[in-house]
């Protein structure tokens, strides 16, 4: 794989493209997150997720990492897809919690990606790793995003 700028911006496009499949995956994981925590995660919109996208990949550092991230799992099929299955949930965990950003976010995209890949299946034509990047994407975005209460107000742990 050779990454450029101009890969890194093609692959940005595909990941703001998908956000009618990865919005309705946000908004399911949270609203099952928020019923299991007892507590109210606003919804997100295509809008939102497409600008937290261009700050992703405005961070060119990160924009380059991400973008490996995403056209790795775009290109992975492995025949029978069983032997693949660990591969495409590493890169989807990595993929999720290089999104979500610094702790704690980075480890709870992780253990999101999880939840969400339950919940996404790509059709039988489409290879093996994009249904794990679009519950990676789906993962990490929902954490980047505002709309939890807790990440709204200010850490009573904090030492002054």
């Amino acid at each position: 794989m050779r990454l450029t700028p101009r890969r890194v911006a093609e692959e940005r496009d595909w990941v703001a493209d998908r956000a009618d499949r990865v919005v309705p995956v946000i908004n399911e994981v949270r609203d099952e997150l928020g019923e299991l925590f007892e507590t109210d995660v606003d919804p997100v919109n295509e809008a939102a997720y497409r600008e937290a996208v261009d700050d992703v990949f405005a961070d060119g550092d990160l924009a380059v990492n991400v973008a490996a991230l995403v056209a790795l799992l775009r290109d992975l099929d492995v025949e029978g897809d069983y032997p693949g299955f660990v591969v495409d949930e590493l890169l989807g965990r990595e993929l999720a919690a290089t999104v979500a950003g610094r702790q704690p976010l980075r480890t709870l995209g992780e253990a999101t990606f999880h939840y969400a890949d339950l919940r996404v299946h790509g059709p039988a034509d489409e290879n093996a790793g994009v249904d794990d990047l679009e519950a990676a994407l789906a993962a990490g975005f929902q954490e980047r995003l505002p709309g939890w209460n807790w990440t709204e107000r200010e850490s009573p742990f904090a030492v002054e």
